[in-house]
């Protein structure tokens, strides 16, 4: 959708650790974007017909220079200037007239650039436009520059194709509908129980649709309210991965739990300084849910589905919100609502504009803001020459919500970013600070469980003051998880051969160890993991929660090599 240059604009920061040479950017941008992508040189005309709708067309007058700018940041040039500068840039509407994406390059941050890439939801979705400038990045500095093959018209182009398209797109979705059902017919009649199966998909997908347009309302609260047009911006400085690991290990959830958590925590906290009450409630988050299949093409467009996950925002305790953020979480694995939703938002694009206003003001009721965790490449990145130190992108907020959060990995390191409408949030590096927050919450928690499970193998600790052989005790919590994790292989363990079954081996997180206190708990084989749970797993092995290994990705890594 297609409605101002505001809304549905994803906005991504990209710190480098030393200046950019503009010039080179420039042509960077140019081989490897706007040669590369036709999309980045077209403009949204609406056609002037009883059924005119938005399409695309070539900007016959596109010129780079409109679309990238330096400017200087204002002094002392620190952090706090940068995410004002930023969110100055990002409220600015986009020029409807030209194609819908402008980048600014920041100069005299701290002797450093910042890219500031500013592209609409129309190019396509989030995800998607992430991948899109990650892929155009280098993973060393001198990596050539020469620019890629022009892309090829498709074939059957035709200067016809944005009338025709809409038909043509039409009879192909009918023929696949005709053709899916005759298939659908052949094997239900070869096989019939494939009937019992279709049904209840059916049948799921109907429960879904009817539960998402029935769901009641968010309750107000300080995050929602009517949006204006200036935005704020905040992120947070970088955390280590590991640093989370060793939490999640340590209070029994993953990396995503542990981050999504302290997010949800930080906005407890909020609303607390608002003087707001927090008792028993619970709002939801949209999230957006990549429906691609996994492929090394990157494609444009929106093809995206959304989630609605309740916060646990009444629960205090950082431990038990975790768990009890997991178990919802994990309660949506298996729901078709991405599905139901992408279909929904599909109709949505072909409704008169009154109605379309009208169902995604329902939408905007459901949730209360949008929140994304995306892992990012886990290497140093170049771009333009330029090493990449940081970078974070803020989901939009479409739909009338005014919040929201992304979580974003990037070289071992981990960063939040809040954007928000400043007449609801005015100062969303409040929730960063809330963030950092919980995380000291559950390292305070990560701590005290290492330490409980150190005494218990007798490992001297600096807190007890206690030392051996001169040598005094173990301080850092690196240190205190080694130690235990050493005291803990060095007990008798059973020997692992794997026999007549599957070598357990081959699943990434399991060594001999766990493989053969599997084994001795009678499972052999990875069809018999698959259908374990991470309960069951966690029950047989005994493994203390700060060494919880991640078991849904043991049981993903089980199922696929069954298969």
């Amino acid at each position: 959708m297609v409605s101002n240059g505001r809304s549905d604009k994803p906005d991504d920061v990209f710190i480098f650790d030393e200046e950019v040479d503009f010039e080179r950017l420039k042509a960077t941008l140019d081989t490897r974007f706007i040669q590369r992508f036709r999309r980045f040189r077209q403009r949204v005309v609406v056609r002037r017909s009883r059924f005119g709708r938005p399409c695309w067309e070539d900007d016959a007058n596109f010129d780079l220079s409109n679309h990238i700018h330096r400017v200087a940041l204002p002094s002392p040039g620190d952090h706090t200037a940068l995410q004002a500068m930023v969110s100055d840039l990002m409220s600015i509407q986009l020029d409807l007239a030209r194609p819908l994406w402008h980048f600014h390059l920041i100069e005299g941050y701290e002797g450093r650039s910042v890219l500031l890439a500013r592209l609409h939801h129309a190019i396509a979705d989030g995800i998607a436009l992430v991948q899109v400038l990650l892929s155009r990045a280098d993973s060393e500095r001198n990596a050539s520059t020469a620019a890629p093959p022009l892309p090829r018209r498709p074939k059957g182009w035709t200067p016809l194709a944005p009338i025709l398209g809409p038909a043509q797109a039409a009879l192909r979705l009918t023929q696949k509908t005709v053709g899916t059902a005759a298939r659908t017919s052949v094997a239900v009649a070869r096989d019939p129980e494939q009937l019992v199966e279709l049904a209840r998909t059916s049948t799921d997908v109907a429960l879904t649709t009817g539960r998402v347009l029935l769901m009641a309302s968010d309750p107000p609260t300080v995050y929602k309210g009517k949006l204006i047009v200036r935005k704020q911006a905040a992120w947070s400085d970088p955390i280590p991965l590991d640093e989370i690991k060793l939490i999640g290990r340590a209070v029994g959830g993953t990396v995503n739990d542990v981050l999504m958590s302290a997010a949800t925590g930080a906005m407890r906290r909020y609303m607390q300084d608002r003087g707001e009450a927090v008792a028993d409630l619970n709002f939801r988050a949209v999230i957006p849910f990549n429906l691609r299949k996994p492929s090394r093409r990157i494609e444009l467009g929106n093809k995206f589905g959304l989630v609605f996950l309740s916060l646990p925002i009444g629960i205090e305790d950082p431990v038990d919100r975790l768990r009890e953020l997991k178990q919802r979480m994990d309660a949506l694995k298996d729901t078709t609502e991405p599905i139901v939703t992408f279909g929904i938002l599909a109709l949505i694009g072909l409704l008169p504009n009154r109605l379309e206003d009208i169902v995604v003001d329902i939408f905007g009721k459901k949730g209360t803001l949008v929140m994304t965790n995306v892992p990012g490449p886990r290497e140093q990145l170049f771009l333009a020459g330029a090493p990449i130190g940081q970078m974070m992108f803020w989901v939009p907020q479409s739909g009338r919500l005014g919040l929201g959060i992304s979580i974003l990995s990037y070289n071992n390191q981990v960063m939040i970013g809040v954007a928000s409408d400043s007449g609801l949030v005015p100062d969303p590096e409040n929730i960063v600070a809330g963030f950092h927050q919980e995380l000291e919450a559950l390292k305070t928690e990560m701590r005290q469980r290492l330490m409980d499970t150190a005494r218990q193998f007798a490992i001297p600790l600096a807190e007890d003051g206690a030392a051996t052989n001169g040598r005094a005790g173990v301080a850092d919590v690196t240190e205190i998880a080694s130690a235990a994790a050493r005291a803990q292989v060095e007990q008798d363990e059973p020997v692992y051969a794997p026999g007549r079954g599957d070598d357990l081996t081959r699943i990434q997180g399991i060594g001999p160890t766990y493989a053969a206190r599997l084994q001795a708990a009678g499972i052999s084989s990875f069809g018999q993991l698959a259908a374990a749970t991470p309960e069951q797993l966690a029950a047989l092995l005994e493994v203390p929660d700060w060494r919880r290994p991640d078991f849904d990705h043991w049981l993903k890594q089980a199922a696929t090599l069954a298969a």
